[in-house]
């Protein structure tokens, strides 16, 4: 007989996920934060009602892709180009200073000293995870505080979004060099064949779109020709080239965040479609993997270690990247403090190191104590900093 229990598996975390999402809304945290903690109370280290499947896990990354080419699609270039040298040295620094320190705190850690290639790629991937800004809280804030049109406010989001292009290709490298090729040049190879495919693809897909665009924008056709193009993109990029599935789906997002007149509409139902069933199967999954019954005094040093981390190498890496543009000190401040909050990428980029063996899954409680920390402290410490200095231009 047929088993029917991924359906009441399903309903719990679409329940569960929204009940406790709107909870931490309410007290001004994204729902993203709610829907891990269902997982974590619904999953092993709670009631243990939820178990995952075959089916969640599958689910579960396509929520995965059709989140990031929602994050590709809300890229706005205009904003880009406004503040593009600024913005983009901020996420430069941004990138490479967590990637450094939290990578490093992870070899400290656990890798015993050892300068392998194996302890090295691992403890970068553990960096990659914090490397990824998420600036919905920042925006509120911001917004709350009347400063989010600000040059500064306008810095901050542009180097958000650079901050995550350059995380992607980040991201895009290590899964590369994690896929078991032992041969560095035919990695690096599949990568230039990677980006490469990528532009090829991009300007011929742009010009079909842009034209299709034209009369049918608002036609369901060119949503679901859109989601054909993404799983294609996700597909291509990790059994042809080896680079994660999920950077194949953001760049395909980006391919077409210039398809002016269905942008809007293509990400609308994207969101819709994703937020409804896919995207809360895959924070409830991590949630669900979060055992925080295994976590023993080791991994709980190592936990609040890596909240102190992730905090400081925003706030030093930023506020140093914009020192260098020739921001103020309160400015360079605001904008530190502004990327500090990890969020959806930071997950992703999580999730991917443990199926590839790069993360051990008895340190995801640790990252997900991180990431929460993080969204918790982003607002406090912001409101203190603009209050606190000249007024924001």
């Amino acid at each position: 007989m047929e088993s029917y229990t991924y359906l009441l598996l399903l309903a719990i975390i679409l329940l569960s996920t929204k009940v406790f999402g709107l909870l931490t809304e309410h007290v001004h945290l994204p729902q993203v934060v709610g829907a891990l903690l269902a997982g974590i109370i619904m999953g092993p280290s709670g009631f243990g009602v939820l178990e995952s499947t075959d089916f969640l896990v599958k689910a579960a990354e396509i929520g995965v892709i059709m989140l990031m080419f929602t994050a590709g699609i809300d890229t706005d270039m205009k904003e880009l180009k406004e503040t593009g040298l600024q913005a983009g040295g901020i996420a430069v620094l941004g990138v490479f200073v967590p990637l450094f320190l939290c990578g490093g705190l992870y070899f400290a850690f656990f890798c015993g000293g050892e300068f392998t290639a194996y302890n090295l790629l691992k403890s970068a991937f553990m960096g990659s995870v914090f490397s990824a800004t998420s600036v919905s809280i920042t925006v509120e804030t911001l917004n709350e505080m009347g400063k989010l049109k600000t040059r500064t406010g306008t810095t901050l989001l542009s180097a958000a979004l650079i901050d995550d292009i350059i995380g992607i290709v980040v991201l895009s490298v290590l899964s590369a060099f994690s896929s078991g090729d032992s041969d560095p040049v035919l990695v690096l190879v599949h990568i230039v064949l990677f980006f490469a495919f990528v532009l090829a693809v991009g300007l011929i897909v742009r010009r079909i779109f842009t034209y299709v665009a034209e009369d049918h924008w608002h036609s369901r056709r060119v949503a679901v020709w859109s989601l054909a193009f993404c799983l294609l993109m996700a597909y291509c990029s990790e059994t042809w080239f080896g680079v994660a599935d999920i950077t194949g789906a953001y760049f395909a997002g980006l391919i077409l965040c210039n398809v002016t007149k269905a942008r809007k509409f293509v990400a609308k139902k994207f969101t819709i479609t994703a937020y409804m069933v896919f995207t809360p199967v895959f924070f409830a999954g991590v949630g669900m993997k979060t055992n925080l019954r295994d976590m023993n005094s080791s991994i709980l040093v190592f936990a609040l270690l890596l909240v102190a981390a992730a905090v400081l190498s925003k706030i030093v890496g930023c506020g140093l990247g914009g020192l260098a543009c020739r921001m103020s000190r309160h400015q360079a401040l605001v904008v530190g403090i502004g990327m500090v909050a990890r969020s959806e990428v930071a997950l992703m980029v999580a999730q991917r190191g443990i199926d590839a063996g790069m993360i051990d899954p008895a340190i995801l409680p640790a990252i997900v104590l991180a990431v929460i920390a993080s969204a918790l402290l982003t607002p406090v410490l912001l409101k203190l900093a603009i209050s606190r200095g000249p007024e924001l231009v």
